[in-house]
């Protein structure tokens, strides 16, 4: 709440949660309108982070007794969707929060180092099957308590996280950073990769080596699935062939033409028929007859 300075001076009037949604739809409004393409977060009904990656990190910040006074009012805010704006970097998270004005948040986040980068996917190797399994949340208890641990796991510590708000309270972390805080868990909730990206390291290492045994990574049918040709062709009766032989015709094959004529039976030709080929395309000429020899008589 904000001072009130009227002619009796005091605290001005605490807003309703409706109240502060109808005042973040508007300023959300305006920003839109100036060519401001905002990413709000939404949260439905009061529970903050449904998913593991999301849980895991409101869970990690309220671990630590650094947070403990402010982190609840900055829960409200997020609630109230104050959070008109937030967007997820490498290392870094920038937003807009609705207060008694728009203030800018910014956070940033040290990368894993790499020795413990490396010590991570070393434990965590073979457990862990596949790239959806682990944005999912899906594998054991114990993989999930190592990337969970405290100062040694994935999540970052208060060491590694440095803040500024716009606001003009000199709280090491005000109400509006909270809010951002809590805000980054709701977002992992949709988008859980985001995660590795803040912490600037490559989620598939998680499973690189687990990768290397697993059955799909042979490539093509093994030698007992395979269907030989022979096969086929006594299933189907067909005679099949490869592709380059149908491709590359045999140059020292006959004409198909010649093919044809030597498939076609021998028939047997009787003499006279042969005669009458021979003969070829002339023209038979009917014979004349014989004249009659004439009759004489005896003088």
């Amino acid at each position: 709440m904000s001072y009130w300075s009227g002619s009796y001076g005091g605290w001005a009037p605490r807003k309703t949660a409706a109240e502060r949604r109808r005042k973040a739809e508007r300023e959300m409004a305006k920003l839109r309108k100036k060519g401001h393409a905002v990413s709000p977060v939404t949260i439905e009904g009061r529970t903050i982070a449904r998913t593991f990656w999301g849980k895991a990190w409101c869970d990690n910040l309220e671990r630590y007794s650094d947070y403990e006074n402010r982190l609840p009012r900055g829960r409200t805010y997020v609630r109230n969707g104050s959070v008109l704006d937030l967007r997820i970097a490498s290392g870094e998270v920038e937003a807009l929060v609705n207060g008694s004005e728009i203030y800018r948040v910014a956070v940033q986040v040290g990368a894993v180092p790499k020795a413990l980068w490396k010590e991570l996917c070393s434990d965590c190797a073979g457990a862990i099957d596949s790239l959806v399994e682990l944005l999912q949340g899906r594998f054991s208890k114990g993989v999930m308590e190592r990337l969970c641990r405290q100062k040694t796991g994935l999540f970052p510590a208060p060491a590694e996280i440095k803040f500024s708000c716009s606001c003009p309270d000199w709280a090491g972390m005000c109400k509006h950073v909270a809010a951002v805080l809590y805000g980054i868990g709701a977002r992992l909730d949709e988008r859980p990769e985001l995660l590795f990206k803040l912490r600037q390291v490559d989620e598939k290492a998680l499973i690189a080596k687990a990768g290397k045994d697993l059955p799909l990574a042979q490539k093509g049918p093994g030698e007992d699935r395979a269907l030989a040709s022979d096969g086929l062709s006594e299933l189907f009766g067909l005679e099949l062939g490869t592709s380059t032989e149908a491709s590359q015709p045999d140059a020292t094959a006959a004409p198909a033409k010649a093919r044809r004529r030597r498939q076609k039976p021998a028939v047997a030709v009787a003499p006279k028929a042969r005669k009458r080929r021979a003969g070829g395309g002339r023209k038979k000429t009917k014979a004349k007859p014989r004249a009659k020899p004439r009759k004489t008589t005896k003088r």
